[in-house]
Order: structure tokens, then C-alpha cells, then sequence
């Protein structure tokens, strides 16, 4: 399984990031594609304590759960349920919101590995690692939403 702590992996994602245009259209979903980018930013700065998202009580239910899915090789449903601390439902500038994920994710990719363990909101305690794993997959996951 890829992970953003692997070179090729992350150079993968920011190449697919750049083939992102403005007027690129989700193939499911509600999010534009401002809004997607913006949405992916705030787990990778969860990780980094930058934007605190307090565990949910449904999390605590069923996080452990969903993790094992999450992390098994089966692609990602299309509409999963989102946190609402992570529905992006504001307009968003797009140039703006490209450039901070793309540099959120080289951060991540290179700096990432030094923290040991943070809290998911809704997984619970994570490794670096896993975090790396799931950030690559849910980054995989919005970049096939919107084709690329």
C-alpha cells in the first residue's frame, strides 16, 4: 500500500494536483473542486495539531471499525460520510487552495515521519505511518473524484 512518506507516492499525488484546473468537474459528490482541495488540507493539518478537531462520539463507536477498512487494499466507496468539522460547503479560491495542499503534502512528505502518534477525530489513535497511509489514500480517493 502507498504511503506519502514515499518519495514516488507524494511526487505521484502533486503531479496529479497540478492536472487539477478550476472548472474540473467531480464525478460524484457535492464538493467543487476549490472545495475538495480545501477539504483535503485539513486532515494533513490535523496531523500537524493545526487544526484541532475534537474525536467524535460516533468515532469512539465505530472508528476502531472503520479503521481496518480504511486500511485494506478494497478502493474507497464513493460518498463516504464526512465529519461536519471537515464538509467544506463555503466558496473557496482555487489557485489559493491548490497551493496550500500542495505544500501541506511536501511538508508531510518530508517532515511528517518525525511525529510518532496524533489523534484522527474519527480513527483514533494513529501512527505516523498510518497516518501516511490513510492521507495517501484519501488524497487518491478526491484526486479519482474529480478524474485525475
Amino acid at each position: 500500500m502507498e504511503s506519502l512518506f514515499e518519495p514516488a507516492a507524494a511526487e505521484s499525488i502533486l503531479s496529479r494536483l497540478q492536472m487539477l484546473e478550476p472548472t474540473t468537474r467531480a464525478r460524484w459528490g457535492k464538493m467543487n473542486v476549490a472545495q475538495m482541495l480545501a477539504h483535503c488540507s485539513l486532515p494533513l493539518e490535523q496531523y500537524f495539531r493545526e487544526n484541532k478537531v475534537r474525536r467524535s462520539l460516533t468515532g469512539f463507536l465505530f472508528g476502531r471499525m472503520a479503521k481496518k477498512r480504511l486500511f485494506s487494499n478494497k478502493p474507497w466507496p464513493r460518498n463516504l460520510p464526512t465529519a461536519k468539522q471537515f464538509r467544506i460547503k463555503d466558496q473557496k479560491e482555487f489557485v489559493q487552495e491548490k497551493k496550500r495542499l500542495a505544500a501541506i503534502i511536501q511538508r508531510f512528505s518530508t517532515e511528517g515521519f518525525t511525529i510518532t502518534q496524533n489523534i484522527h477525530p474519527f480513527f483514533g489513535k494513529m501512527s505516523s505511518q498510518e497516518w501516511a497511509l490513510f492521507c495517501y489514500r484519501h488524497l487518491d480517493h478526491h484526486l479519482q473524484q474529480f478524474g485525475v
